[in-house]
């Protein structure tokens, strides 16, 4: 690139001798800016390879608690209108009993209806303390339990689509644990720009202690397995009103406009949703 330019310098010159030498210096000199910042910018720079420092660990290792990490599901049901009661009815029948039951190392955290947001829409959290070796567990016997695999026969046919995702908690954050209602819940998705979950880490490692004065802290996880690059955090309050008098009263703390300040570019994308538990769920 740089043989090509000081070629194509030297014809421009030869050309323009012809036009006058006010018209020719000044070509020259836009020449030579351009020569100057190819040189010196940063863009330029960025052409050839770098050497960066080797990153130590995982993502996963430096954002979780690594001696007790637990493994999480977030499921998404979007069922059909007419069949949401029918579709509540049938998880409260199962959802807590596998809950219950020791034979199965998973734990349900919390189900929920969307209210505000995407419209019939069921969001199911499951914790596997073991880890990736307690979900296969769960997931083969289940597939062994005839009363499980009657219910998603059921939920098949009520279901418009469906989707999951495995997470890991962000180790700044509570763990979710059950929950005296009536509460409603937000669930706030962001979708982070790729190579930037460690700084997002940091930022809200401090900010999270600017929204714990009210206990809407519910739990903070990023995907390891679905869309990737995606943080949860989720959030209790009593109602509406509250979750505004809330969130408006984090502004009042020295520090949280610079953690807004700075996180926001590394987003995407980012979605919300005000959901009320069902009767299944241990978060009330």
């Amino acid at each position: 690139l740089w043989l090509h330019l000081t070629w194509f310098k030297a014809l421009i010159i030869r050309l323009l001798k012809k036009k006058g030498y006010n018209y020719y210096r000044n070509i020259i000199q836009l020449f030579d800016r351009i020569f100057t910042r190819y040189k010196e910018d940063s863009w330029f720079k960025s052409l050839f390879v770098r050497k960066v420092d080797p990153r130590k660990d995982a993502h996963a290792n430096l954002l979780t608690k690594n001696e007790e990490s637990n493994l999480y599901k977030i499921q998404f049901h979007n069922v059909k209108p007419e069949c949401l009661d029918a579709y509540n009815k049938i998880c409260e029948e199962i959802l807590p009993a596998i809950h219950a039951d020791k034979y199965y190392p998973c734990e349900l955290v919390g189900t929920w209806n969307t209210w505000y947001g995407e419209q019939d829409q069921a969001v199911h959290l499951w914790r596997y303390r073991g880890g990736y070796p307690a979900l296969t567990e769960v997931m083969t016997k289940l597939r062994e339990n005839k009363e499980f695999v009657e219910y998603r026969k059921e939920r098949g046919k009520m279901l418009l689509s469906r989707r999951n995702q495995l997470l890991l908690e962000f180790s700044f954050w509570n763990e979710p644990v059950p929950r005296e209602g009536p509460n409603i819940y937000e669930l706030r998705s962001y979708q982070l720009r790729p190579g930037t979950m460690i700084e997002w880490g940091n930022y809200w490692a401090r900010a999270i202690g600017y929204r714990q004065h009210n206990s809407e802290a519910v739990g903070g996880f990023f995907s390891q397995i679905g869309n990737l690059y995606m943080v949860h955090h989720l959030w209790a309050y009593k109602d509406l009103q509250s979750r505004e008098n809330t969130r408006n009263a984090a502004w009042q703390h020295e520090g949280w406009d610079e953690v807004v300040y700075y996180t926001v570019p590394l987003i995407q994308h980012m979605d919300s949703r005000i959901m009320i538990p069902t009767k299944a769920s241990p978060l009330k």
